[in-house]
């Protein structure tokens, strides 16, 4: 949900004044919903520009010689997991305020007592009077911990099956999967060999991060993981209540920057992953540089994100390296140079969230079109499921997922393996919102609304000439004309879908 105007719909942000020097108190005043506005200098890494034999060294000038793989540019959809601890209450009140005015009233507090992030529960636990302290005492009793919940999360565990998640987000179309192996909380979901050295047993009973690699390579995507790298709760408890404690609560100690770099190492060994997902930056110390080129040394066609170390409000130091960066609930408003992956929930939370109302997800069409206009602006979407313990993922999410894939079986030869076009949008003489995408040197066009008249009409096509327009749903050709630079299409009867792709010879 963009909490700038309290709707489910993502804010739109300029892709020019998309820096993270320019927007990190923004960052945090949105809960990192920001969290992706590292600099760009308007560089493109999509072509390839070193050897596959390049020896990475952990400098940024090295790394920036890495080049974005193509697998990741064409895969445009990948599927976030957040599943852990906070799964078994599955719980979070948000207020009913948006952001917006909560930081008119100059205090966070507001935001951190009613989160509605359910995989903060153990933050939101810990404020005396927050929501999920009522409800926590209410349903558990005020004696029950948090901690309590790992032999119940255990035993929900034992009845997931890999298999069916994999064969789901394949059949939606998803090309990478990325997996929450540790979240704020410090919950494990690997049986590591640098167990948590606060609280004892505390991983999951399963290797689900491994059972999970497995089943989604075989169904031939890429698995990717994420590891909250700035934020862990058994090793620095203080409280979040407001914006400027996101950065206090990073833990420093020389310990837990040994922890980071050991899971890091660990999970790279083992899994082998094609995406270093990390959040929250890291520990001062924390040499991130080293981390990533150990990784592209190991993995050159792997990927990283811009969220393994922050810079600071006049910082000096430009961001490291990294080879997308990464919204949460936003999107751009033109095309950005830079590859940019927007990541959301399908509700308003990451994590299962049983107080969610199915009625105020994201419909098929809003996700479709959201989808549609990332893409037109050379960026992914990685769209998150929130399971139950057990695995089960919820029939409202499991919907939308599905509503998704109907609409790429048709339509997806738009969508994947494309680029974006000289422009990204149009609007007809209606009011119609119109996307670009091309591939092959075929141009794409994705009407997302409804004609009235049952033509589309676009002045100023920045086209002089076309030589078919095919509908790809309808599977038939396109009666059109092309004159004075106003594009007309008459349209046949179509069943209705949530968007109408068209492919434009030229």
């Amino acid at each position: 949900m963009s909490m700038f105007n309290g709707k489910l719909l993502p804010t739109r942000l300029s892709a020019k004044k998309f820096t993270m020097r320019n927007s990190i108190w923004a960052l945090c005043f949105t809960l990192l919903l920001s969290i992706a506005c590292q600099p760009t200098e308007e560089s493109s890494n999509e072509e390839s520009v070193a050897s596959t034999t390049t020896q990475y060294q952990p400098t940024d000038s090295s790394l920036s010689q890495h080049p974005l793989p193509e697998w990741y540019q064409d895969a445009k959809l990948g599927i976030f997991i957040h599943w852990g601890l906070y799964s078994v209450p599955g719980w979070a009140k948000g207020t009913g305020a948006s952001l917006e005015e909560i930081l008119a009233g100059g205090s966070a507090l507001e935001w951190f007592t009613n989160n509605p992030y359910a995989e903060w529960y153990l933050n939101s636990l810990r404020i005396e009077g927050s929501s999920t302290a009522k409800h926590h005492n209410e349903t558990y009793g005020e004696d029950f911990s948090y901690y309590d919940f790992v032999p119940e999360f255990n035993e929900a565990i034992e009845q997931w099956n890999p298999n069916e998640w994999a064969e789901l987000f394949k059949s939606v179309g998803a090309g990478y999967v990325v997996l929450t192996t540790k979240h704020h909380d410090g919950f494990l979901l690997w049986p590591s060999e640098h167990p948590n050295p606060h609280r004892e047993n505390y991983f999951a009973s399963r290797d689900l991060v491994g059972e999970l690699t497995e089943a989604v390579s075989n169904q031939g995507m890429k698995m990717g993981l994420y590891y909250s790298s700035g934020l862990d709760w058994t090793f620095n408890d203080l409280v979040i209540k407001d914006f400027p404690d996101l950065f206090a609560a990073v833990p420093q100690q020389q310990s837990y920057v040994d922890y980071v770099n050991d899971h890091w190492s660990e999970l790279m060994e083992r899994y082998d992953p094609w995406v270093l997902w990390a959040d929250i930056g890291s520990p001062q110390a924390y040499n991130a540089q080293a981390v990533i080129a150990d990784y592209y040394n190991q993995k050159p066609e792997g990927v990283v994100n811009n969220r393994h170390k922050f810079s600071l409000p006049n910082d000096t130091i430009p961001p490291i390296h990294h080879d997308f960066t990464t919204p949460e609930y936003q999107v751009l408003d033109s095309i950005a140079q830079k590859k940019w992956e927007t990541c959301r929930g399908i509700g308003l939370s990451f994590g299962y969230n049983q107080t969610e109302d199915v009625e105020e997800f994201l419909s098929v069409d809003e996700l479709v079109d959201s989808f549609v206009d990332i893409v037109s602006k050379n960026g992914n979407l990685l769209l998150n499921v929130g399971p139950k313990a057990d695995g089960t993922i919820p029939e409202g999410q499991r919907v939308r997922l599905e509503g998704l894939g109907v609409w790429l079986a048709t339509n997806g030869e738009a969508i994947f393996d494309s680029r974006p076009w000289t422009q990204a949008e149009a609007t007809t003489t209606e009011g119609g919102r119109v996307r670009f995408t091309q591939k092959d040197g075929t141009v794409y066009m994705i009407l997302l609304d409804e004609s009235e008249s049952g033509s589309i009409v676009i002045n100023d096509f920045p086209l002089g000439s076309i030589s078919s327009v095919n509908a790809l749903e309808a599977n038939q050709a396109i009666n059109f004309q092309l004159e004075g630079g106003t594009l007309t299409l008459e349209l046949p009867e179509m069943e209705e879908t949530p968007a109408y792709a068209f492919k434009i010879g030229v």
